[in-house]
């Protein structure tokens, strides 16, 4: 697949995912729709189903604005960079991160997708780590100078926000970056015509200088 094709496929795809989202947080403003139950609550048999959903449901606005564009611009590049294990990536940080929030959170219905971006994040991180293709440390620095800061929000800051689902998302991502990093080949080196004239240029004055420095030896053990 073409460069440009895989980036508008990519960009696709994030937007279809952002739309779902949006949708959800409509019908919910639109039609006062409780959607608490589908959050996710620790250690409840009924919370289980928060697995599977609760990144789908936001508490506020400003909630799913933050989340929108975050999703936007790691699933993007995470796409665009990783075409063959991106869904299992994305499924493997989903269903992870929500089976850890289950076990070890605390009491509360956790809710939101910072336990997805905050996986995307850590895999892109990492696996440039492993793999140093100029590819993958290119979309690292992408992804770190606008969201390096979630580096630090795995960690506990303020009481109402699920820093459990970010550390278990980053946890996800890290283990998704060690199953997963070389599963799409790293892209060829590609060099530019100059310098394929001056790589044959230089073979051929080796060359040359091979069968000088022979000639050279001949006619001195024929001299002697």
């Amino acid at each position: 697949m073409k460069t440009n094709s895989r980036l508008k496929q990519s960009i696709f795809y994030s937007l279809c995912f952002i739309s779902i989202l949006w949708c959800i947080k409509s019908a919910q403003i639109l039609f006062g729709l409780n959607l608490s139950g589908l959050g996710l609550v620790p250690l409840d048999g009924i919370g289980l189903i928060g697995i599977f959903t609760a990144p789908l449901i936001h508490g506020s606005l400003e909630h799913i604005f933050n989340n929108t564009f975050a999703i936007l611009i790691l699933s993007s590049v995470l796409y665009y960079g990783y075409p063959k294990s991106w869904w299992k990536v994305f499924s493997l940080v989903w269903i992870l991160s929500g089976v850890g929030v289950w076990l070890f959170a605390r009491q509360a219905s956790h809710i939101g997708a910072s336990g997805l971006t905050h996986g995307l994040f850590f895999f892109l991180f990492v696996a440039s780590i492993f793999r140093r293709d100029k590819s993958s440390v290119a979309i690292m620095m992408i992804a770190f100078l606008l969201y390096g800061g979630m580096t630090m929000t795995i960690f506990p800051r303020e009481e109402g926000i699920s820093f459990e689902y970010h550390f278990f998302g980053a946890l996800a991502g890290v283990i998704s970056a060690l199953i997963w990093r070389d599963s799409d080949p790293k892209p060829e080196v590609q060099r530019y015509e100059w310098e394929g004239e001056d790589t044959d240029a230089e073979m051929d004055y080796e060359e040359q200088w091979q069968v000088e420095t022979s000639s050279e030896i001949e006619k001195h053990q024929r001299l002697h």
